[in-house]
């Protein structure tokens, strides 16, 4: 055989072993379905009275999710409310003053001590007289002096005390019986306030992915007790090398193709930004150059009710013109 002929032959099929293990530059760039999560956490401490959902439900915003078990916050209500009541009749008694009751004790003491201390007067007058015929000791007569006026004080007092129970209570008191009456009624809507917490609420449309507690389980304030995804923000997510991302422009209508679906759905590229430098291509790889930084690109979908019903993370391609 010719030396030169065989040399061809071994050296053939040679070349086409190198040439099928170097890849050329694809241009179908691979993705993922994407969507923003939403974290349901509860206000209060609480047990789990109550689940209304299961992972894979689609609920509405203000459904319940769950209910707990708050008797602390009940004790709290019932002692709220009895501050309210006797703040409120505090406040109602410094501003109407005394009752009928206390009104006619203070007449009848009224009435007393005006006898005495009209039965003083007169006796201190009689021994006026009898002191100008030196009949009766100075000191004598001081001493009934001194009871007349002492009667006197004594009525003055109870005077003063029917008109402030007939007026009610001093401004200052009234203004203190009023800010205990609102500081317990403040009491009270900070209880109701938690009581309505017992309910989970959805704060938005979302499907649940995961339920973190179950049934008699204790819910910390703050804990996640639903996570799931915002259906409404399905978008697709590429990271692109900067070889290819000439290729993309911001607001460009592409088709992407979903696999597990083998369909398609229009999108919109809403933004194109580097990745960090630790997400650079530095070693060795069939499709990217060694070296290369690599883009975040953003493709939202044109019809945002249609994505919905894609799953999240889920692979998606978009193919790029060469």
């Amino acid at each position: 055989m010719n030396p030169v002929r065989s040399a061809l032959i071994i050296v053939t099929p040679a070349l086409l072993i190198f040439s099928s293990c170097t890849r050329q530059p694809s241009s179908l760039i691979e993705g993922r379905i994407k969507r923003e999560t939403l974290s349901v956490s509860s206000k209060v401490a609480g047990r789990i009275a109550k689940l209304y959902v299961q992972e894979g439900d689609q609920v509405k915003a203000g459904d319940t999710l769950a209910l707990l078990s708050l008797p602390e916050v009940d004790a709290k209500i019932a002692q709220a409310e009895g501050a309210v009541k006797s703040a409120g009749a505090q406040y109602e008694m410094a501003r109407n003053g005394a009752t009928e009751l206390q009104l006619e004790q203070l007449n009848a003491k009224y009435e007393g001590l005006k006898e005495q201390y009209n039965f003083a007067k007169v006796s201190v007058g009689r021994l006026a007289n009898m002191l100008k015929d030196s009949l009766i000791a100075r000191q004598q007569y001081d001493e009934a002096y001194t009871k007349m006026q002492g009667a006197r004080a004594q009525l003055d007092a109870v005077t003063a005390q029917i008109k402030e129970a007939r007026d009610g209570a001093r401004k200052e008191q009234q203004t203190m019986a009023m800010g205990q009456k609102s500081q317990a009624s403040g009491a009270l809507q900070e209880a109701d306030a938690a009581s309505k917490e017992r309910y989970v609420i959805a704060p938005q449309d979302m499907s649940i992915e995961s339920i973190t507690l179950h049934t008699g389980e204790l819910a910390l304030p703050g804990y996640a007790l639903f996570t799931g995804y915002l259906n409404r923000t399905t978008y697709f997510r590429f990271s692109i090398p900067e070889s290819k991302i000439g290729n993309i422009k911001n607001q460009q209508q592409i088709t992407v193709r979903i696999p597990y679906t083998n369909g398609t759905i229009e999108g919109r590229v809403s933004s194109v930004g580097q990745l960090n430098h630790y997400a650079d291509i530095t070693t060795a790889y069939p499709d990217y150059e060694m070296g290369e930084a690599l883009y975040e690109v953003k493709i939202r979908p044109v019809n945002a009710e249609q994505a919905g019903k894609l799953l999240a993370n889920a692979t998606a391609t978009i193919q790029l013109t060469k």
